[in-house]
């Protein structure tokens, strides 16, 4: 018997089919892209050590799919009122806390990130786990960037990444430090 019960919703967007894995109180567990579906089994196994995780279907929508929707739809603030809970570490969390930190249209680095935690010596952990985030776009891991504004690694690939960040960008014209400039353009 597994120890952790997740509903699986397929949800198609601008950038492919997003895979919704939320628990049965409908709080979002992962996020990730359908050409990326054996990662999420291993991200959600390496986040819950120890325990068993099943996916089942989801015969009745979570309500993530709409809040996500809009997102995509141009209303870039609605994905942080989406509740969400994860396994990992205690730093992992801590990391992913800070990354919802992270303004809709804005990139920081790693090394702004680790300093914004309180480790600023932990660059190399925090990219681990940036790269270990299992709510994708919802904890926007994409809004990190190298330390010479390159865009860097993005589990769902650069395209994707390249996509998000212009995607955030367009929606907050007009917002204060607002740039055309994508990093590493």
């Amino acid at each position: 018997m597994p120890n952790w019960n997740f509903l699986l919703e397929r949800l198609e967007t601008p950038l492919g089919q997003m895979l919704i894995a939320t628990d049965e109180q409908g709080v979002l567990r992962a996020v990730d892209w359908h050409d990326y579906e054996d990662r999420l089994h291993v991200l959600l196994s390496r986040q819950y050590r120890g325990d068993t995780v099943a996916l089942h279907p989801a015969t009745a929508g979570s309500g993530v799919a709409p809040v996500i929707e809009a997102y995509f739809a141009g209303d870039i603030g609605a994905i942080d009122r989406l509740a969400v809970a994860t396994g990992g570490t205690d730093f992992q969390r801590q990391v992913w806390k800070a990354l919802r930190d992270i303004p809709p249209g804005e990139t920081i680095s790693y090394g702004t990130l680790a300093a914004r935690i309180g480790k600023p010596a932990a660059v190399r952990a925090v990219g681990l786990a940036n790269g270990a985030n299992p709510i994708g776009v919802v904890v926007p891991c994409h809004r990190v960037i190298g330390a010479n504004r390159s865009l860097t690694g993005y589990g769902g690939g650069l395209e994707r990444k390249r996509w998000l960040l212009d995607h955030e960008r367009k929606w907050t014209k007009g917002v204060a430090g607002y740039s055309d400039r994508l990093p590493g353009f």
